[in-house]
């Protein structure tokens, strides 16, 4: 994928996809606010603002309030990627909130989702 289309991919657009992945597997769209809290620093106000302002992945994260330190301790593979390997900050990120949302999907437990 070219680097320009991912960067230019606005939140606000996938943030329903993440909300119908999680409930189609019996999670509820808190539960994913909050795995994407943890991750980002935002709170329900500030997310909301950043959704309604439909910006894009990259002002997404740079506005982020701060990333969860933790954040080097989501490991594995999303879409054919390991996400500890990816040398591209942003994609990085990225990857991150969807391996965090596919294990909320997958019914894996709040504890371990938020690396606790």
């Amino acid at each position: 994928m070219k680097k320009e289309r991912i960067y230019a991919l606005v939140f606000a657009s996938v943030y329903p996809l993440y909300i119908k992945k999680v409930e189609s597997k019996g999670r509820s769209k808190e539960e994913l606010d909050t795995v994407i809290f943890w991750l980002t620093g935002y709170d329900k106000k500030s997310l909301q603002k950043q959704i309604d302002k439909k910006v894009d992945f990259e002002t997404f994260f740079a506005e982020a309030p701060q990333l969860n330190p933790n954040a080097s301790k989501i490991t594995g593979v999303i879409c054919g990627y390991r996400v500890e390997e990816i040398e591209d900050p942003l994609i990085q990120k990225m990857r991150y909130l969807d391996k965090l949302v596919d294990e909320l999907a997958k019914g894996k437990a709040m504890e371990k989702i938020l690396r606790k």
